[in-house]
């Protein structure tokens, strides 16, 4: 099913880029008291997961986007409304993403679903029958939708959020690497060469590091590290496989799923039309919102962050 969204802009915040920047450059970063839990993955690796005080309602385990943490500023707000709301919430980190490398060469990417399936596994076996919920941003949507779709009626989830889909990462590169959106290539693939550096302290990356600057972009990068390090062909192989736009249809648990029209990160035209999606996904669609933005609000100094509102209104129909 499609849906218009209730999102209504800030007017102060006009246009697709605005709604991205906003938030990232001008949110006070904040987060509740958290517990950090380290799984050992069966592979020799970890994953580490950031808690909030423990509650007896429905867990909800957020993932993180591409080269996401504790400081991107929709994980501590989103963190805090939960806490609040009284649910148990723990953010997710990609292997290499929670303050110290992994230990296997390997990284994430868009399409690893094999580190959630095994901490849902993992929750699932530890907290019986409790109802966990899934939140995925950006690249975790993707990883998020893809698991889902993997797992159909298997799936270990209650319902799920994906925000902000790359659903085609083959059009989301090309989007990536045109116009304004060429700002968000180059600070992304800034910081991705800083992980990739300084992974090599620890062992021999799979691309000579004097040519890493030659990896401007999207395409470049994942065809020279993402794709070899992972097992895949090539970046065609990379974008065709793990992209989530085709799992949508194998979908079984309530899913929720926000996109803008305007998002700078993906082209209008990638978005699914209706028979794309299996009955059990909703897709609101925003005309407004950017990447990750979704910032309402008549008053400057006091800005609405809407996606917190939507998600804690999605997660009480589940609760």
């Amino acid at each position: 099913m499609i849906t218009r969204s209730a999102f209504r802009p800030a007017w102060w915040l006009p246009g697709p880029h605005l709604q991205t920047l906003y938030p990232s450059l001008f949110r006070k970063r904040k987060a509740p008291a958290l517990t950090r839990e380290r799984f050992e993955l069966a592979d020799g690796d970890f994953i580490d997961i950031d808690w909030t005080q423990q509650a007896d309602a429905m867990r909800v385990l957020i993932l993180h986007g591409l080269e996401g943490s504790l400081e991107s500023h929709y994980t501590g707000g989103l963190l805090c409304a939960l806490e609040r709301a009284g649910y148990s919430a723990g953010l997710m980190y990609f292997r290499g993403r929670s303050g110290e490398p992994n230990r296997l060469p390997r990284g994430y990417h868009s399409g690893d679903t094999g580190d959630l399936e095994e901490i849902m596994q993992r929750l699932t076996r530890r907290h019986g029958n409790s109802k966990i919920a899934v939140v995925g941003y950006s690249l975790g949507g993707n990883v998020l939708l893809k698991w889902l779709g993997e797992k159909g009626d298997r799936a270990g989830a209650t319902t799920a959020i994906a925000i902000s889909v790359p659903l085609d990462l083959h059009l989301a590169a090309l989007k990536l690497g045109s116009g304004l959106s060429r700002i968000y290539q180059r600070h992304l693939l800034k910081k991705l060469r800083r992980s990739v550096t300084e992974k090599a302290a620890l062992r021999t990356p799979p691309f000579p590091l004097d040519d890493l600057h030659k990896l401007n972009t999207f395409h470049k990068f994942d065809n020279e590290i993402t794709a070899p390090l992972h097992g895949f062909r090539d970046v065609d192989d990379y974008y065709a496989k793990s992209s989530s736009k085709q799992f949508l249809k194998s979908i079984r648990i309530p899913t929720l799923l926000l996109q803008a029209i305007d998002d700078p990160f993906l082209p209008a035209s990638a978005l699914p039309d209706s028979d794309a999606l299996s009955p059990s996904i909703t897709l609101e669609l925003s005309a407004q919102g950017g990447h990750v933005g979704f910032i309402s609000g008549s008053n400057p100094l006091r800005p609405r962050y809407w996606l917190e509102e939507r998600i804690l209104q999605h997660l009480e129909k589940h609760r």
